[in-house]
């Protein structure tokens, strides 16, 4: 079984019929669908030409989630994560949980720092309901665009993720993009380009993060965990074989390259079947 833990509705030129026929296509049973919901002012305008939210105030909204969810049943897991300064979030996403059976909190990509205090409480929240935090990550470093913002950050960067985790040790976390997976080298490129390569270094606060906090789990999707992963074969096999309760495949796009790779590291079966299904299975069961 293989289960793509991290993925959009109506997300680069695909619409419910073309998403099916990519899973089916690359024998993927079942899908984490997940909105993103932020302030329109907070969204990189360079997504645009990615996403076709029928709300005119969130990017990926969660009804359009929902609609994917109840026109093809069994195929996708829904996720919804509020933002969590709004007042309104912790009753909407119980709402969501108790209506639609949402079983993912995902995905947060927000301009504030992740351990916000009303973002804690959410995540607590997220802990009781046995649901786990998907949070994007992006750094704030000179891109040379000057308008209408030099610059998209999102999460606060690792310190204010590592905040959260240990502020809500009971809470499961699923690191992803590029602001998380640049540190899975020590070689300090995380706030200087957005997707390093080159061998990886010793001193990665990725490996030590995942090390020290058990409620720490890795997002496999995008190209950032990819050309992570690609960066050094070996040591990528032995990161998949040390952390692998806790690695969940995922795409966040509609290629293959994803699979491409991890079958291309000669990973025990035992592995592979966690990264595949069995850790997502675990955290959402069907």
């Amino acid at each position: 079984m293989i289960i793509d833990a991290h993925n959009h509705p109506d997300w680069h030129d695909h619409n419910l019929d073309r998403f099916l026929e990519n899973m089916a296509a690359n024998n993927i049973d079942v899908t984490w669908l997940l909105s993103w919901e932020c302030p329109a002012d907070e969204a990189d305008p360079s997504y645009n030409a990615a996403m076709m939210s029928l709300s005119d105030k969130v990017p990926i909204a969660f009804s359009r989630c929902v609609s994917y969810a109840e026109r093809a049943p069994g195929k996708f897991v829904l996720g919804f994560a509020p933002d969590p300064r709004r007042p309104e979030a912790i009753d909407q996403l119980d709402a969501a949980i108790s209506i639609y059976g949402v079983k993912v909190c995902g995905e947060l990509k927000l301009r504030m720092m992740y351990d916000n205090p009303d973002a804690l409480r959410m995540y607590r929240f997220c802990a009781e309901k046995k649901l786990p935090v998907i949070v994007h990550i992006d750094y704030e470093f000179d891109t040379g665009r000057k308008y209408p913002r030099p610059n998209y950050w999102y999460g606060g960067g690792i310190e204010a993720f590592e905040r959260a985790i240990q502020a809500c040790p009971e809470t499961i976390f699923l690191g992803h993009a590029p602001g998380f997976w640049a540190h899975i080298s020590g070689d300090d490129q995380y706030n200087k380009v957005a997707y390093p390569k080159g061998p990886v270094l010793p001193g990665g606060k990725l490996i030590q993060m995942m090390r020290d906090y058990p409620n720490l789990y890795c997002d496999l999707s995008a190209g950032s965990a990819r050309i992570a992963l690609d960066r050094d074969h070996e040591f990528s096999r032995d990161f998949l074989i040390e952390f692998k309760d806790r690695v969940l495949y995922a795409r966040d796009y509609f290629d293959n390259l994803h699979q491409e790779l991890i079958d291309s590291l000669n990973l025990p079966q035992d592995v592979r079947e966690l990264i595949y299904s069995g850790n997502a299975l675990r955290l959402a069961p069907l």
